[in-house]
């Protein structure tokens, strides 16, 4: 059975961050040093810069029929350089892009250079959509591209309405800026620090900055150390015992601390665990356990002594006598970052005051619905103050998680009394002086999906800071921790100062996310001495045991050229192996016994060894040498010469294995009489031939190592069936068929042997394997599945358990089926309709696995549109999966083909509400045909509505779909189709009536420019010649029936490209929309600017799986 495992996470970055030609196997990207700007090599020129944006124009992009194009080579730092990219994907389905040094087969030998850049796609309808990644690297001759082998779906960069691609032109940009240099390998973070990392075992995210900030809170690591745990409790089941470990050996150990154990103790130990959760969840999930299991002991109540706070949330009436409080504790604070300038002005925001008014009045017991204040303030903060900034929010209008990248400042000092205690309640307890110094400073370098994280620590509260970046420790200063985590943008100084060139602006991708404050009063008490003696006995003795057994096992890897592993097999070991774990070739060597022997012994001393472990003579042993085939089988090839036993182990293994692998394998021969006592081995002629057997049961399906025989090269084997019936238990006269197991690799060759002729004419030779059955069973074939040798051996080579998922729940195993690699695509949907209980396999549709996503590839396979199943499970460059998802479709899957389906959202003409139908026609059918569909599935105003069909993106009008225009290519993934009843004032326009498009917007202040941001549901409005905003106001209002107060305060304004120009009530409207030469109607619009507070609309979905 070949089960198919996907490759190790070694990094953080989901996108797979690797040089190009390697996709699983590539080194990842070396978490460098990010240093100064490099100054200019000597012979550099004057006008190349140490920073660079570079701009490439791809015109006729999906045109482009070569694997890999390169852009033109530009300088930055004294170094040529190229973007690389694979407009059709290196071997995935999205778009790869890397940086790539130009001249890297020129450089001379051990060159290397350390660059920090951004690759982007331009979104070149809105540029706030562009996509951009960021990373860093150290380039050298084994390593000289690197970048993002997913870097967009093409699914996107092809779809001309998202915006990557506009007449047929890609623009990409690349951000470089060399930094220096630095060795790496050769840093010991312990000697020039007194502090060590914690190792990267890959997609750990944010945990080992998390877990190096608790660690120097030193109250806390002292607590830790208290809890009470046994020498029989495992650290990988114990959350308490795995952290007073990885303590202990981040205080005690002179090189980096693994993390497994502690993952493994609290169940995050996979990629998704971390990728499903953020830093505050791990840290709740870390208090909240070991909190549970301080009850009860001496350091019981720890955790909330450090870490938790109480504010109050409080309501209270203006006009009448009535206040609602509530107070709650909390462990950590979420600030937001957008909007606010400083911690102090996310403070603020936090307490603001809110008011419950108009439609939102707050319902007071005796007193009805009332005018109210609502709030929070604290009634006291914790000795230790740890605030997340909310560096990642959803942005609904992507529908994604985004990074707030923008500058937000934090004190050195924070003082929560300011203004006279504005944050703190009533109750508070004002004699406490809630002044607090900055312990921690937690970063994340790079996007949303992906990137980098380490810590700034003072662990004794002094002016050195660390920089705690997974293995590496190093010494910074206040302003690499403080400013340069600010965020925001950093303008790097121009090179050539006497030239009117433009700053170089560089988005801050490094930011703080999460901050540690101590309070000054609490400090001395945290800031404690933690020793040995804090330290149980019991955990002293396992961890200087483990680091015992870790000094032997380097010594040993020291001394590895020294030694030789010597592999042998035995018959015991067939016997054990060969139909259940194996059934081709005759053992795995990795579960045979191994011997780790000094190269120079004499092999006869080996024997020695071995009669000691097995109990075997000397005089009774025979070793055999393996031997591997032309046709990749692995078998006993001959036994060893008596001289060749008197050669030292090196020797020997040098003799056998021209591979230079580093074992000896033996096959060990030991003849036994039939009191089951070892005998002298037989005299071995060239006429004796060593055969293995195996037994087959067709009944049982079961294959079995029933021994080996010396057979003579000139016998038959008709001579020897009696002897093979004996073997297997059979009677003396039982009939039956032998075959030859030859070869299973690519395909299995397994032929029938004639009983009658020689051996030596079967071409039979020392090593070979006889497979054999009942001659009885053939005659009753039809009774057993697999009747015969070569049948089972096809069977079990090309037999494959499928893990099936509902592609609805594709993280979710739902059943498991065994299918065969032959099965065609009639055979697996019969089986899983079958598993399901559908009737017609045709409703079962399939879609096959991406193995470097991890997720269901984007489109379905279609019916029949694979031969067999390994097809199905075959991934680019030939790496296979198990897992496959399907669908139970409402027709069947054929039908369906022949169809198109669109999402069409109805929006009533009356009724606030939306319904979504899902449209299913004939593939030539025409937007006329959809209408008169959805015209029998929705409740129209009147008999005679008139429909019509619209393309809405990012809240705007882009299409009228004419009613003759064909729907096969209409996209609906990305855009919205929307429906509505044609109002009758449109059919009967005037000559000088306009219908404009009317949009809702919202301008974000804390953006660049202030930024419009379109919101809602978009319409057209009819303007009459000579009409007044006020006249339309009157329309606008009446037609979204909003109320008085709130209509008042909104805005209007003529939007063209973007630009707002604010209209009075006195303008002429039909006089801004004059101009018919604008990019597209959708881009010159009647702006409806108010803030956006409606609730996200209920879609009533009408669907069919799709």
């Amino acid at each position: 059975m070949t089960m198919v495992t996907p490759p190790p996470l070694e990094q953080e970055d989901e996108e797979m961050l690797v040089p190009h030609p390697a996709l699983t196997e590539g080194p990842q990207p070396m978490e460098a040093l990010q240093t100064e700007t490099a100054t200019p090599a000597e012979n550099q020129p004057v006008e190349d810069p140490a920073a660079y944006r570079f701009t490439w124009r791809i015109e006729n992009f999906s045109r482009l029929n070569t694997k890999k194009h390169y852009s033109e080579i530009f300088f930055v730092g004294g170094y040529k350089w190229r973007v690389l990219i694979f407009p059709k994907g290196n071997n995935v389905d999205h778009l790869s892009m890397y940086l790539d040094v130009a001249d890297s087969a020129t450089l001379p030998y051990g060159w290397s250079r350390y660059a920090q850049f951004n690759l982007a796609i331009i979104n070149q309808i809105h540029s706030k959509y562009s996509i951009r990644k960021d990373t860093h690297h150290q380039f050298n001759a084994r390593e000289s591209d690197w970048g993002f082998t997913s870097f967009m779906p093409l699914s996107e960069l092809y779809d001309p309405s998202r915006g990557y691609l506009v007449n047929d032109t890609c623009i990409i940009e690349a951000e470089v800026a060399v930094r220096r240099v630095v060795d790496y390998w050769s840093y010991d973070s312990k000697k020039e620090t007194g502090y060590v990392g914690l190792k990267n075992q890959g997609a750990t995210c944010y945990m080992n900055s998390l877990l190096q900030t608790l660690y120097h809170i030193p109250y806390f690591r002292k607590a830790v150390y208290h809890m009470p745990t046994t020498e029989n409790d495992m650290p990988s089941g114990s959350i308490p015992l795995a952290l007073q470990s990885l303590f202990y050996k981040l205080q005690y150990s002179d090189c980096s601390v693994a993390t497994k154990e502690l993952t493994k103790s609290f169940g995050w130990d996979t990629y998704d665990s971390f990728m499903q959760h953020d830093v505050q969840e791990l840290n709740r999930v870390l208090s909240e356990k070991l909190e549970d299991k301080m009850k009860g002991t001496v350091v019981e109540g720890t955790i909330q002594q450090l870490f938790e706070g109480h504010h109050m949330n409080y309501i209270e009436c203006i006009n009448v006598d009535y206040k609602s409080t509530r107070k709650e504790s909390f462990y950590d604070l979420q600030l937001d970052v957008k909007g606010c300038r400083d911690v102090y002005a996310s403070f603020d925001k936090y307490v603001e005051v809110e008011r419950l008014e108009g439609d939102n009045k707050y319902h007071a017991e005796q007193y009805g619905l009332q005018d109210a204040k609502k709030g929070v303030l604290f009634i006291d903060f914790p000795p230790v103050l740890q605030l997340q900034l909310k560096r990642f929010e959803y942005d609904f209008m992507r529908d994604t998680m985004v990074k707030i990248n923008d500058r937000y400042e934090f004190p050195l000092q924070l003082d929560l009394d300011r203004d006279n205690g504005k944050y703190l309640s009533p109750e508070a307890d004002r004699r406490v002086r809630n002044l607090y110094t900055l312990h921690s400073v937690l970063v994340h370098s790079g996007g949303v999906h992906g990137g980098h994280y380490y810590a700034f620590i003072r662990p004794t509260l002094s002016d050195q800071w660390f920089k705690f970046d997974d293995e590496r420790v190093t010494k910074e200063d206040m302003k690499r921790a403080l400013e340069e985590q600010y965020g925001g943008e950093e303008e790097l100084p121009q090179t050539n100062p006497g030239f009117n060139n433009t700053p170089f602006k560089f988005t801050k991708y490094s930011n703080a996310y999460m901050l540690v404050y101590i309070r000054e009063s609490d400090k001395e008490k945290i800031i404690c001495n933690v020793d040995e003696k804090d330290i149980a006995e019991h955990l002293r003795i396992r961890l200087k045991k483990e680091q015992e057994e870790k000094e032997q096992k380097k010594k040993e890897k020291a001394e590895a050229h020294l030694y030789t592993i010597i592999k042998v097999a035995r018959d015991e070991d067939l016997a054990e192996q060969i139909g259940t774990e194996i059934y081709f070739d005759l053992v795995d060597h990795d579960k045979v016994r191994s011997f780790r022997i000094q190269k120079q012994l004499p092999f006869n001393h080996f024997k020695e060894e071995v009669a000691k472990e097995f109990g075997i003579p000397v005089q009774f042993q025979r070793f055999w040498l393996w031997a591997k085939r032309q046709n990749h089988t692995y078998r006993p090839n001959r036994p060893l010469m008596p001289q060749e036993e008197i050669q030292s182990v090196g020797q020997l293994r040098e003799i056998s294995n021209k591979a230079h692998n580093a074992e000896l394998r033996l096959f060990l021969e030991v003849e036994l009489g039939l009191d089951l006592r070892p005998l002298p081995p037989p005299d071995k002629t060239k006429e004796d031939i060593l055969l293995f057997f195996k037994l087959y049961d067709p009944e049982k399906e079961e294959l079995r190592y029933v021994g080996r025989l010396f057979v003579k090269a000139f016998g038959k084997p008709s001579e020897i069936l009696s002897k093979l019936n004996e073997m297997a238990g059979f009677p003396q006269n039982e009939q039956i068929e032998l075959y030859e197991e030859i070869k299973f690799e690519p395909s299995v060759m397994c032929e029938h042997i004639d009983k009658r002729i020689p051996f030596r004419s079967s071409q039979l030779e020392d090593g070979d394997i006889i497979c054999y059955e009942k001659s009885s069973m053939l005659d009753s074939e039809d009774q057993y599945r697999y009747p015969d040798v070569p049948t089972f051996l096809e069977y079990v080579h090309n037999r494959q358990v499928v893990h099936f998922r509902s592609l609805e729940k594709p993280k979710e195993d739902d059943f498991c089926l065994e299918l065969s690699k032959l099965f065609t695509y009639d055979d697996v949907v019969e089986r899983v309709a079958r598993q399901l209980g559908v009737d017609d396999s045709s409703k079962i549709r399939l879609t096959s696995h991406n193995c470097y996503s991890q997720q269901p590839k984007p489109q379905p396979i279609k019916y029949r549109g694979a031969e067999h199943l390994l097809d199905m499970l075959v991934h680019y460059n030939q790496q296979t999966t198990d897992i496959l998802y399907y669908e139970v479709l409402d027709i069947p899957l054929p039908e369906l083909q022949g169809l198109k389906t669109l999402k069409v959202a109805f929006h009533h003409a009356t009724k606030d509400e939306v319904a979504v139908h899902c449209i299913r026609l004939p593939k030539n059918s025409t937007v006329g045909d959809v209408i008169n569909e959805l015209k029998t599935k929705v409740e129209l105003s009147h008999p005679n509505a008139e429909l019509r069909l619209l393309e809405v993106f990012y809240h705007k009008i882009y299409k009228i779909f004419p009613p003759n225009e064909k729907i096969e290519n209409i996209n609906d993934q990305y855009w919205t189709l929307r429906a509505e009843e044609i109002p009758e004032e449109e059919k009967n326009l005037g000559p000088h009536d306009r219908l404009i498009h009317v949009y809702h917007f919202t301008r974000d202040p804390t953006q660049n420019q202030m930024q419009v941001q379109n919101f809602g549901d978009p319409f057209f409005l009819i303007i009459r010649e000579g009409e007044t905003l006020a006249d339309v106001k009157v329309r606008i209002q009446k037609k979204l029936q909003v109320p008085d107060d709130e209509f008042s305060k909104w805005k209007f304004a003529f939007l063209s490209l973007g630009r707002p120009e604010y209209l009075q009530d006195s303008d002429i409207v039909s006089n801004r929309f004059q101009r018919r030469d604008v990019y597209g109607a959708w881009e010159q619009y009647l702006g409806l600017e108010h803030p956006d507070t409606t609730p996200r609309r209920t879609y009533t979905a009408n669907q069919a799986p799709r």
